[in-house]
C-alpha cells in the first residue's frame, strides 16, 4: 500500500484539477495510470514491487557506493548491488543512463541519498538510500505516442544537463551542488518553438496558477515558467521562455504538439538559452519529486521521427590540470542493435578507436571532445563531450567557457541560411573563431564577455549557408588573456 499511495494521490490531484475547470469547458483529459513503479530503498531492505502488467518483483538493495569528484565532493555516478528476484545485478546510477533489462524485468536507479547531502533534497523526495524504477520485461517506458519531444529541434543538438548531472558552472566553484533536476536541453534564444509534450491541463501560465495548485503542488509562480498537468497526474515544467504564447492560460486542456512559446534564458537559467523541462510525480516518500525522463525523452524522440542512431559522449568531465580521465562512449544508441566503430577525435587532432579512451589534460582551459559512431547498418553520428580542467593553483574559479546553438537544426537544405550563436562566459579578450567543417574562410565573432546574465546581447550571431549536403563539424574556440583556450562543436546535417 505504500507504494499505491502517492498514485492514488496523483489520479485525485488530477481528478480535482479537472473539476475546477473554468465553466464551459469540457475535460478531455481521463486518468491514467502510468506503466513505471517507483520504490525506495535502504540498504538491507527488501519488497516487492507489483508491476503494470500484473506481474511482481521482488528486489533487495544489498549496498551501493557513490563516486564523487575531489574538488566539489560532486556524486558523479553510482554502483548499486541488489538482488532482483533471487538473482545478484549490478546496476550503475548516472546521468544518459537507459534502464536495463535484466532478472526478467527492465529497472533503473534515477537517484541515491548522496544528492540529499550537498545538493537540494526536495528536488527528488528521496528519504532513503537508493530510488528504483521497474517496467515488465517487454514494456515501452511510456504508453507509446502519449509523450512528444518537446521542442522543435533536433536530438542531442546542443549542451544538455539531464537527470542528476551536476552542474559546473557560474564564476565560483560552490560546495554546494546544484544536481540538475530534469532535463536542460539547449536551444537558440527567440527561435526554437517550445510545444506541450502531453496533452494536459495548464495549471500555471507564468505568475498566474490555476485556483486549488498553489500549496502542495510543484507549482512556483515565476514570469518565465508554464506547468502542465497530465492525465498520468504528473506536473511538467517548462522554464527560462522568453515568451509565453497568450493562448497558454491556467484552466486550459491543451493537445499535445501545442505551441507553448520560444526558448530563452531568462529566470535563473546561468545565462545560457535553453529549456528545462522536468517531470514531478508523488513519490514513495508520499512527496512529490522529480521524475527522471532521459529514458522517456529517447522513446519519445525515437518513435516521432524514427531515429536509428545516436552518439553520446556526454556528460562532460571535470578536473584539475595534470590528471586524467576516460572518455565513454558507451551511452550510444542503435536501434540495430550493434555499434561496429567508436572513433575520438581529440582537442590535439589526435584519433583513437575504442568505446573508452583514458586521455590526459596537462594545463588548463575547456576542452572539446569528439566521438564518432557507425552501427551495422553503416549509419554514422558524431556527439561531443566537453572537459573543465581547472588550474592548479585556483581551484575556486572555472576556466573560461562557450556555449554553443544553432537554428533550424532540422530538415535543413542546401543554401538555407542557419544562424549559428555563441556565448563566452568567464572570457577577457580574445573573440570566437568560427571553422564550419566546409572548406569555407574561417569568421569571427565577439559575444560580450561582460554581459550579465540575462543580457539581450549575450550571445554573438552569424548567419552560414551550406553549398553541399552531408554532416558538417563545426568548430569555435576563443582564447582568454591568460592564455587559457575554451573550445566548442557542432554537428549540421544538410540534405539536398
Amino acid at each position: 500500500m505504500k507504494y499505491l499511495t502517492p498514485l492514488l494521490l496523483a489520479f485525485i490531484a488530477l481528478a480535482g484539477a479537472l473539476q475546477r475547470q473554468a465553466a464551459g469547458q469540457t475535460p478531455e483529459l481521463t486518468p491514467c495510470e502510468p506503466l513505471v513503479r517507483v520504490l525506495d530503498l535502504d540498504v538491507g531492505e527488501s519488497a516487492q514491487v507489483h508491476l503494470s502488467d500484473g506481474t511482481t518483483v521482488h528486489a533487495k538493495l544489498i549496498s551501493f557506493s557513490e563516486a564523487r569528484d575531489p574538488i566539489r565532493s560532486a556524486v558523479r555516478h553510482a554502483n548499486l548491488e541488489l538482488e532482483i528476484n533471487g538473482q545478484p545485478v549490478a546496476l550503475e546510477s548516472g546521468p544518459y543512463r537507459l534502464p536495463i533489462t535484466v532478472a526478467g524485468v527492465q529497472l533503473d536507479c534515477s537517484a541515491t541519498g548522496g544528492l540529499n547531502s550537498n545538493g537540494t533534497p526536495e528536488f527528488w523526495g528521496l528519504d532513503k538510500d537508493v530510488r528504483l524504477r521497474f517496467w515488465p520485461v517487454d514494456s515501452p517506458w511510456f504508453r507509446p505516442g502519449t509523450i512528444i519531444y518537446p521542442l522543435k529541434q533536433a536530438w542531442f543538438a546542443t549542451r544538455t544537463w539531464f537527470d542528476n548531472q551536476p552542474v559546473d558552472g557560474g564564476d565560483t566553484i560552490l560546495k554546494k551542488v546544484y544536481y540538475h533536476a530534469g532535463l536542460d536541453i539547449g536551444a537558440t534564444e527567440g527561435l526554437t518553438e517550445v510545444i506541450a509534450a502531453t496533452d494536459a491541463l495548464v495549471v500555471q501560465s507564468g505568475v498566474n496558477v490555476l485556483e486549488g495548485h498553489q500549496e502542495d503542488t510543484p507549482t512556483s509562480p515565476r514570469d518565465d515558467v508554464v506547468y502542465l498537468l497530465d492525465r498520468r497526474g504528473w506536473y511538467y515544467r517548462y522554464s527560462h521562455f522568453k515568451e509565453i504564447f497568450p493562448t497558454v492560460q491556467p484552466g486550459r486542456v491543451i493537445s499535445q504538439g501545442e505551441p507553448l512559446g520560444l526558448v530563452g534564458k531568462e529566470g535563473a537559467s546561468g545565462g545560457w538559452s535553453h529549456l528545462h523541462f522536468e517531470i514531478k510525480s508523488r513519490q514513495p516518500s508520499g512527496k512529490w519529486g522529480t521524475q527522471a525522463g532521459f529514458a522517456f525523452l529517447h522513446q519519445a524522440y525515437v518513435e516521432e521521427f524514427g531515429l536509428q542512431l545516436y552518439a553520446n559522449a556526454r556528460p562532460h568531465h571535470f578536473l584539475v590540470a595534470g590528471e586524467s580521465t576516460v572518455l565513454d562512449g558507451s551511452r550510444s544508441w542503435t536501434a540495430t542493435g550493434e555499434i561496429k566503430k567508436f572513433q575520438w577525435t581529440l582537442h590535439d587532432g589526435t584519433a583513437r578507436q575504442g568505446v573508452r579512451q583514458t586521455v590526459s589534460y596537462p594545463v588548463p582551459g575547456f576542452f572539446c571532445e569528439t566521438l564518432e559512431v557507425t552501427n551495422s547498418a553503416g549509419d554514422t553520428d558524431y556527439d561531443f563531450t566537453q572537459v573543465l580542467v581547472l588550474d592548479r593553483n585556483d581551484l575556486e574559479h572555472y576556466p573560461p567557457s562557450l556555449n554553443l546553438n544553432y537554428y533550424p537544426t532540422r530538415n535543413i537544405k542546401v543554401g538555407d541560411a542557419i544562424t549559428f550563436c555563441a556565448r563566452s562566459f568567464r572570457m577577457k579578450g580574445g573573440h570566437e573563431t568560427w571553422n564550419f567543417g566546409d572548406g569555407s574562410p574561417p569568421q569571427k565573432s565577439d559575444s560580450p564577455a561582460d554581459a550579465a546574465p540575462l543580457a539581450a546581447n549575450g550571445y554573438a550571431q552569424l548567419i552560414h549557408r551550406y553549398q553541399q549536403p552531408g554532416q558538417y563539424l563545426v568548430t569555435v574556440s576563443r582564447t582568454h588573456d591568460n592564455g587559457q583556450t575554451a573550445t566548442s562543436r557542432l554537428c549540421v546535417g544538410v540534405g539536398p
